[in-house]
């Protein structure tokens, strides 16, 4: 009897992953994260993109193939003691791993109702949201957040202030072209609507240095976490130089200014704002910075980049990307580097 080998069966058997000793089996090119989540096991992760180091975990033994660079999502410390992101780390083989839970545990879902909508440009809208429950987040992370009139649609935004006293909570939602969620946001009257939060989330907030200057770096409504973080730090007595650097488009495109303005006045250290319109015509009364962010940051008569500063950036990747390298050539340590990129992502659906 003729026979015909079609191709090649492998009798290898599946290859198994341990998270903090549980066991779980590896389907081919699945991530870590995939995997986890498949298992039922309640793995922290938000963006799932590689952008906000949620699903970090150490890498205790076996080898993964890490499908985005993650250098700048994971501090140097990090690196060295074997972290890896979760939805970025495929297994060549049997792997180990351990993860710290507790960021997950944190995590809630609470109601609110939309207290009020503030138009701050022609296409970002503050949405304001008075919380049925308490909900503590740190200055600089983010929700997803749902609307009642959007079912089974959710996007993530990061929180505008620190924690309200009032229970209240600030989100800025830029128009995106295409996105229905921001553009619902952007043109519908939501105000006595339901929402839903599920956070906090994200690693993005200010890490204590009682002298270190900061060097704040925002594009469009990455501005957000940057305020946030800026009024925390403020009220909580910390005083240190800062320099904020805004990337915009045109001058209708600035916004939030008197907040920031009320910021340079309570810092006793300075806070020095640099805004940079990259679209703005010619012919305007502009007398500041133009160009790309990233222009003004290479140019070292600007003095942006200082000694010892830390930096801060939030926007959209191809900014942030640009960014990164010209504040190691300036010699800010790779550690001292900390990044929230805005993704721009299909709607996400609601979990059941």
């Amino acid at each position: 009897m003729l026979g015909f080998l079609f191709g090649k069966k492998s009798n290898a058997a599946p290859a198994t992953a341990r998270i903090n000793g549980q066991a779980i089996t590896l389907q081919p090119k699945e991530t870590l994260l995939q995997a986890a989540l498949r298992e039922g096991i309640e793995f922290p992760h938000s963006c799932r993109v590689g952008g906000c180091a949620t699903c970090k975990c150490k890498l205790v033994s076996g080898q993964v193939k890490e499908l985005t660079e993650t250098g700048y999502i994971l501090s140097e410390a990090e690196l060295d003691q074997g972290y890896i992101l979760a939805c970025q780390a495929v297994p060549k083989g049997d792997v180990s791993v351990e993860v710290d839970l507790s960021a997950q545990k944190a995590r809630q879902q609470v109601s609110g109702r939309v207290l009020r909508q503030d138009k701050l440009t022609h296409d970002i809208t503050a949405l304001t949201v008075r919380l049925d429950a308490p909900l503590l987040w740190k200055a600089g992370q983010y929700a997803q957040l749902s609307v009642a009139s959007m079912p089974g649609v959710a996007r993530s935004y990061s929180f505008a202030d620190p924690v309200q006293p009032e229970g209240t909570a600030r989100f800025f939602v830029r128009e995106v072209p295409g996105g229905a969620f921001s553009t619902h946001v952007n043109r519908t009257a939501l105000e006595g609507q339901t929402v839903q939060l599920d956070g906090p989330l994200g690693e993005f907030w200010l890490r204590p240095d009682a002298q270190a200057p900061l060097l704040m770096i925002a594009g469009g409504s990455g501005l957000a976490p940057i305020l946030a973080m800026l009024k925390d730090a403020l009220t909580q007595g910390v005083q240190r130089p800062v320099t904020l650097l805004f990337g915009a488009r045109t001058q209708r495109d600035l916004y939030a200014l008197d907040e920031i303005e009320a910021l340079a006045r309570l810092s006793t250290a300075g806070l020095r704002f640099v805004p940079v319109l990259s679209e703005e015509p010619a012919d305007s009364d502009w007398r500041g910075a133009r160009g790309l962010v990233t222009h003004a940051l290479a140019d070292a008569s600007q003095g942006l980049v200082v000694p010892g500063c830390h930096a801060y950036l939030c926007g959209p990747p191809p900014m942030i990307d640009a960014a990164l390298p010209l504040l190691v050539q300036q010699g800010v340590a790779r550690g001292h580097i900390h990044a929230d990129r805005f993704t721009t992502l299909h709607d996400q659906p609601v979990a059941a």
